[in-house]
């Protein structure tokens, strides 16, 4: 596949650290979340991150999808990620789970569920998360 943008981003400290961008445009505290064993203090975490980074792919693909079909979709259309973390029923480590809701006010439930139905297929996150993408991983 050719690939049309490239990006990196870096942590030190783990859940509780530091993590940003290549081009320090985010640039956030990691915390560890009080249900897995943190402070409660204040930063954000992989799970948030991942929920955003989905939400906004997501209506990034379900913008494409109508913009083809020649539908517009609102300014205040939503897409909600909802992400848990939990141990792995085989105890090899942890799992995350995943669930989308879409708000696209004032169409159509059936003109939205399949507009949905179609960026579902076109997301990349939502490709990857359903075919389980291999991960090539390299020590420097």
């Amino acid at each position: 596949m050719p690939i049309l943008y490239t990006t990196k981003g870096s942590a030190t400290g783990g859940r509780a650290g530091h993590g940003a961008s290549e081009n320090g445009v985010l640039d956030v505290t990691l915390t560890v979340p009080k249900e897995l064993g943190g402070d409660g203090a204040t930063g954000t975490n992989p799970e948030q991150l991942f929920a955003v980074g989905y939400s906004a792919c997501f209506l990034g693909a379900l913008k494409a999808v109508a913009g083809k079909e020649k539908v517009k979709i609102p300014e205040d259309a939503k897409v909600t990620a909802t992400v848990g973390i939990g141990p792995r029923e085989d105890g090899t480590g942890f799992g995350i789970e995943v669930s989308l809701s879409v708000s696209i006010p004032g169409m159509d439930k059936a003109q939205a569920e399949d507009l949905v139905a179609k960026a579902h297929i076109v997301c990349p996150y939502s490709h990857a998360m359903r075919t389980a993408t291999e991960v090539p991983v390299t020590v420097a």
